[in-house]
């Protein structure tokens, strides 16, 4: 899990993106690695966490605006790998958008 360290200041939004993987790799790993390091660079962005087993993945990625999501998923390498994914890497993905209204930990 790639946790946030930080607090965030609510209300911030979330990105949840669930998956179900191919077999194949086909480069997938360099991908992933490519895309946080792109996004993390991106306007807007806060952080993101990430767990996956055999059969699920979830990856959330924590955005300050509506429109900071929109320029993601518009950004043209990001364009690239959605693509990828569809043809190879995944069998099934659900993407989700939330607004965090309230947020707190064991800390």
């Amino acid at each position: 899990m790639n946790g946030n360290k930080k607090k965030l200041q609510t209300p911030y939004y979330a990105v949840i993106f669930t998956s179900q993987r191919t077999k194949a790799d086909n480069g997938y790993e360099k991908m992933s690695q490519a895309m946080v390091d792109l996004a993390s660079n991106q306007q807007g962005f806060l952080g993101i966490e990430s767990a996956r087993d055999n059969d699920l993945g979830i990856t959330v990625s924590f955005w300050e605006s509506l429109e900071d999501i929109k320029k993601w998923k518009e950004n043209s390498a990001h364009q690239v790998a959605q693509e990828k994914g569809k043809e190879e890497w995944y069998s099934d993905y659900k993407v989700r958008v939330c607004k965090v209204e309230r947020d707190y930990s064991l800390e």
